[in-house]
């Protein structure tokens, strides 16, 4: 690399984790581009709502100092659970107990929201909107040259690769790829739903539910006045994609998904049914784990693009983001910039054995019934659900939802997953 003055530091990527790397890099006085194949800031879907808990995403905040920025925008809360067994049966509701006022708990902020700060946080200039990194070549003394999607180019002392799950940085330092958990899901989103969709309103009420069994399940998230769906189809590990239905249009896969569904009560195929736009497939996929690769000068990885987690974990935002702030601190320091890289590896990888994934994978857990509350404890395991950090669950009888839920009214969106 070139003088510990001047370093070229490119991040490639601007979610969380390059714009938190980024701020608190200028915050300490040093160079950065952040480049990001997005034309604006706002251009992207960033539906739903994440929750950043004191020691990671908050602790990154504090770093790059938006602790009151995320006050501002940000509700302390933990949102109720339920869970339901494939034949319609209550069997498990965690109540919402109103917003959580613990110095711990975690600050649930939309996910929109959180990206806007973060990028307005930046010096004008800092983002090139519109670059897609097309490849990084070595240049054999730990620079690298960027070419991008537009013709440009750009030559870098260090190329940071926050570029997510399909990173285009991570084949500099490994070989690794994302393989396939065994489990899609087809997302639903349901809008104005209190007054546009009652009966999902009530099943899922002011929280999250589920249900599990038969190598499937349903799961509902309340976001404010919408509700997101997520159909689960799970296949045998390492076949890409092979639970997926064929995009045939709306109506035709909304008819394989209730046929795939038909031992499941009506009370719970609403989610499948009614929905506001069309179905989306998403493919859930992680990296091997633990994922190592050899210090290599000149470049490192921060989140999906170091150490990509399903979503049944609950903190997978924040553990990004405090990758970017350690980054930017370990650089900040008086020290040639290989060896607070170097540092900043060892750093990440203590932090992600201790938080790594646990108990039953996530295609293992949907072949259980719900009824099996073994089920309940390998997504807590998992990281997956709030009851970890949340009250006591309770078992209740089988029955009507509970009229509370059609008149209690949400203080704040709740986390997305």
């Amino acid at each position: 690399m070139t003088s510990r003055r001047t370093p070229r530091i490119a991040v490639i990527g601007a979610g969380p984790a390059g714009l938190v790397c980024a701020r608190v890099l200028q915050r300490h006085g040093l160079g950065v581009t952040v480049y990001e194949s997005d034309t604006a800031a706002g251009v992207r879907e960033r539906g739903g709502i994440v929750d950043l808990h004191a020691d990671l995403g908050q602790r990154a905040l504090r770093e790059a100092g938006l602790t009151a920025e995320l006050q501002a925008a940000a509700s302390p809360s933990e949102p109720g659970r339920r869970m339901f067994t494939p034949q319609g049966e209550l069997v498990v509701d965690d109540e919402f107990d109103g917003p959580d006022e613990d110095e711990g708990a975690p600050s649930v902020i939309d996910r929109a929201r959180l990206h806007a700060l973060l990028a307005a946080s930046l010096e004008p200039g800092t983002v090139r909107w519109g670059h897609r990194l097309l490849s990084a070549t070595p240049g054999g003394d730990g620079t690298h040259r960027l070419a991008f999607d537009d013709g440009s180019a750009a030559e870098t002392d260090l190329v940071i690769g926050a570029d997510g799950a399909w990173s285009t940085v991570r084949p500099l330092v490994s070989a690794a790829t994302p393989v396939h958990t065994g489990v899609t899901f087809v997302e639903a989103w349901f809008h104005d739903v209190d007054r546009a969709h009652p009966a999902v309103a009530e099943l899922v009420g002011y929280g999250q539910m589920f249900a599990t069994g038969g190598g499937k399940g349903l799961i509902g998230r309340r976001d404010g006045e919408h509700i997101r769906a997520r159909i689960v189809l799970c296949d045998e590990p390492g076949r890409r994609r092979t639970a997926c239905i064929a995009p045939a249009g709306t109506a035709a896969v909304r008819a394989e998904l209730l046929k795939r569904f038909a031992g499941y009560h009506e009370r719970l195929r609403v989610l499948i049914t009614d929905n506001d736009g069309p179905y989306v497939h998403r493919a859930v996929h992680v990296l091997p784990r633990p994922h190592t690769w050899p210090h290599t000068p000149g470049v490192t990885l921060l989140g999906d693009a170091a150490h990509l987690w399903s979503p049944f974990r609950a903190d997978g935002t924040g553990h990004a983001m405090l990758d970017g702030a350690e980054l930017a601190l370990f650089l900040a320091r008086p020290d040639e910039p290989g060896r607070a890289v170097a540092a900043y590896e060892t750093t990440m990888r203590a932090r992600r054995a201790r938080n790594r994934d646990g108990g039953a994978t996530p295609a293992q857990i949907f072949r259980r019934t719900s009824r099996d509350r073994s089920v309940l404890t390998d997504f807590d395991t998992a990281g997956y659900e709030p009851g970890r950090h949340g009250g006591d669950l309770r078992t209740v009888q089988v029955g009507p939802l509970p009229v509370r839920d059609r008149l209690r009214q949400p203080a704040a969106p709740r986390r997305s997953w």
